[in-house]
């Protein structure tokens, strides 16, 4: 075995009604609660709010927008630092929990923003966190990664293990519901975080694919029934609990090409970050065939398990031709056309994809501006 580094997640608490104990793990004191306004409008933050007021002030901060900016985030620990919150809650899809763990650090820390970007340059400490997922897919409540769009709309990274949180509460029942859409992207965004942390180039490691495997079986296996059935909660645990097995095997074994070329997408365009994975999925995976066949080619007999015993290549292409299905058949508008996005853009985003060098470093061969042209150009 060669030697390797493992970090692993949170604390859990898993199951419905978990309001009360999540309350339980939180010291005295205000308590800055950071989520949506569109969760507070649907009043799924109603009962953590309550458990949480319980003994302590809850200050509600629900301007997070999709894709958040810098400047949402420094409103957010404005607001926490007037209040004096002793604690930090982050309830929602992935954008509401990276501003939660950046803010908690942030206050608790007393560092300065522009001095931590990049990776392990947070050391102090944060105030005490609890992430609550309301979407199958970020897998933010695992991870010590906070991605938040600054200028130009360049998307930025803290990533450092103080970014862990305490707690994550895994509460299916707060998934039920979900529109298709968003089911579908973020369902198709926790396979990304699966397969690409199993063919990291640098980091890789047995845990990480032990718990890439497993969350790529149950992603797989229950995307399309959370999909067509929107309250079928066997299958709203499966998707949960598998993006939060994806999150911690990625947030050991980094993400890479996909999501570089993804996050022009969305900075440039505000498309939401599922969707912008699942646009580029197919063609930076072709474009990694030979790479990563031998990868490829075992985590094909997860979807496939007939087609073990085939060729490496085969199995590999077979992925590639499965995966593009599955998020065909989620729904998903896959041309950049369907998007408002032209073809003569493709020069402009394979330009911004070559910023993201944290990503682009971990993809099992080498994306060139000129690759990324080509395979924005085959997205189209």
């Amino acid at each position: 075995m060669r030697p390797f580094t493992f970090h692993p997640g949170p604390r859990l608490l898993a199951g419905p009604d978990q309001a009360e104990s999540l309350a339980a793990k939180l010291p005295s004191g205000p308590c800055l609660l950071v989520t949506d306004q569109e969760l507070v409008r649907l009043g799924l933050t109603d009962p953590y709010q309550r458990a949480i007021s319980t003994g302590r002030e809850v200050i509600v901060f629900d301007a997070v927008e999709a894709d958040p900016s810098k400047e949402t985030l420094l409103a957010a620990t404005a607001t926490g630092r007037s209040a004096g919150v002793t604690s930090v809650v982050g309830f929602g899809g992935g954008s509401p929990m990276d501003v939660a763990k950046l803010t908690a650090y942030l206050l608790g820390s007393g560092d300065q923003l522009d001095d931590i970007w990049g990776v392990g340059l947070a050391t102090s400490q944060r105030l005490p966190l609890v992430l609550v997922p309301t979407t199958a897919g970020t897998g933010s409540e695992a991870t010590p990664i906070s991605v938040i769009t600054c200028e130009g709309g360049v998307k930025l990274a803290v990533n450092s293990a103080p970014l862990i949180a305490d707690w994550a509460v895994l509460d299916a029942t707060l998934t039920l519901g979900l529109p298709k859409p968003v089911t579908a992207a973020t369902g198709i965004d926790a396979i990304v975080h699966a397969v690409e942390a199993y063919t990291s180039a640098r980091l890789k490691n047995p845990l990480s694919d032990a718990l890439a495997r497993e969350a790529l079986r149950l992603l797989s296996s229950n995307l399309l029934a959370a999909i067509e059935q929107p309250r079928n909660l066997d299958a709203r645990s499966a998707m949960l609990l598998g993006a939060h097995l994806a999150g911690l095997a990625f947030s050991n074994a980094p993400v890479a090409g996909v999501h570089a070329l993804a996050y022009p997408l969305g900075g440039l365009h505000h498309l939401p970050h599922g969707l912008t994975n699942a646009l580029m999925l197919r063609h930076v995976l072709g474009h990694n065939l030979e790479a990563a066949r031998d990868h490829y080619a075992e985590l094909a007999e997860i979807i496939d398990p007939e087609c073990a015993g085939q060729g490496s290549q085969l199995r590999s292409a077979l992925l590639i031709e499965r995966l593009d299905r599955l998020a065909q058949d989620s729904g998903l508008a896959l041309r950049l056309r369907d998007h408002g996005i032209a073809f003569e853009e493709a020069a402009v985003l394979a330009r911004e994809a070559m910023k993201q060098t944290r990503l682009l470093v971990n993809n099992p061969c080498e994306i060139s501006e000129s690759d990324a042209q080509r395979l924005y150009e085959a997205a189209w």
